[in-house]
């Protein structure tokens, strides 16, 4: 089969388009024939070593994909060959085919078409999973988002207002943003032209955002500390922005606020039945037209170090999928 390898770490230039050997099919495994592949930021990470989990090369990124039940391995009764799936994995999605524990596997609703789901799982898993369980948004607080146009903040901005929030969605220039309230924010902020804490302040009369959904991280911390209202929980979902920041624990304490981190990979395999309740409510949001994923733009397989470099310049809005 056709996949995408990372020979030796680096930027996305690296990889390449190989001949590998089809998975092999362990005890409560399945192997998926790959119709959608999405593209994420911690995929870039990946094969620049710089994620918690750290691969060594030959290894093929991907961490999101869509596609049909190839064949089942000893032990697996919750899939039939053939049947339409979505999974979650470490590695190894831009391939045509992906080996993965039964367990992780979603079934897809008939309304989810491939594109559309290889673009689904990560982004709302971890969005639903932040603002729920970690920070226990309520309907008519005030949640800011943070790269608002990307994959998770634009899911958090659809979940925010689908569990009755007020949005402040905050991105980088003018075209994010109107993205963003073509995907109901209520309100926007430029944080590279103006300042985060001052415009927070001003749309929230003084009081703060109850909840900060922050994969950024960088510069922009201090701000987000700044903007915390009182009993406020600041959400920590990643460092796209670079930098890991330091945190000043005594702006926590002065607002009786919460920074809580969020990593939805420790949360499926810790709470599995938690995540697959959160899935029941997401495919129903789905089923019912009131969620989908923006799909903004597809790219063949072998121009998957493409899509990551257009990911990585900040090119993309929404959602990239491969599609082998």
């Amino acid at each position: 089969m056709k996949a995408i390898v990372c020979r030796e770490l680096g930027p996305p230039e690296k990889l390449v388009l190989d001949e590998v050997a089809d998975p092999g099919c362990g005890t409560g495994e399945a192997v998926i024939r790959v119709r959608a592949a999405g593209v994420n930021f911690p995929d870039t990470l990946l094969i620049e070593g710089r994620y918690q989990m750290r691969l060594q090369p030959p290894f093929t990124p991907g961490a999101e994909v869509a596609g049909e039940v190839l064949k089942t391995g000893p032990g697996v009764k919750s899939l039939a060959v053939g049947q339409r799936v979505a999974a979650v994995l470490p590695s190894g999605g831009y391939a045509e085919q992906v080996c993965a524990p039964a367990q992780t596997m979603l079934p897809l609703p008939d309304s989810l078409d491939f594109v559309h789901a290889a673009a689904f799982p990560l982004v709302y898993g971890t969005a639903l999973h932040a603002l729920d369980q970690r920070g226990q948004l309520q309907p008519g607080e005030t949640l800011l988002v943070l790269g608002a146009a990307g994959g998770t903040g634009l899911a958090a901005v659809q979940l925010g207002k689908l569990l009755g929030a007020r949005v402040i969605a905050a991105a980088s220039n003018e075209a994010k943003l109107g993205f963003c309230r073509n995907h109901g924010a209520d309100e926007t902020i430029n944080y590279e032209r103006d300042s985060l804490k001052q415009r927070v302040k001003a749309l929230t009369g003084g009081r703060g955002a109850d909840v900060i959904f922050d994969p950024v991280g960088d510069r922009w911390a201090a701000d987000c500390l700044s903007s915390l209202a009182w009993n406020g929980r600041w959400l920590i979902t990643g460092f796209a922005g670079g930098t890991i920041p330091q945190i000043p624990a005594n702006k926590l304490l002065l607002k009786g606020a919460a920074a809580a981190g969020v990593f939805w990979g420790s949360f499926v395999a810790r709470e599995p039945q938690k995540n697959l309740d959160n899935f029941k409510r997401l495919f129903a949001w789905q089923a019912a037209g009131r969620l989908q994923p923006p799909v903004t733009r597809t790219y063949p397989l072998a121009q998957a170090g493409q899509a990551l470099r257009d990911l990585l310049e900040r090119r993309a809005t929404g959602k990239l999928v491969l599609l082998p």
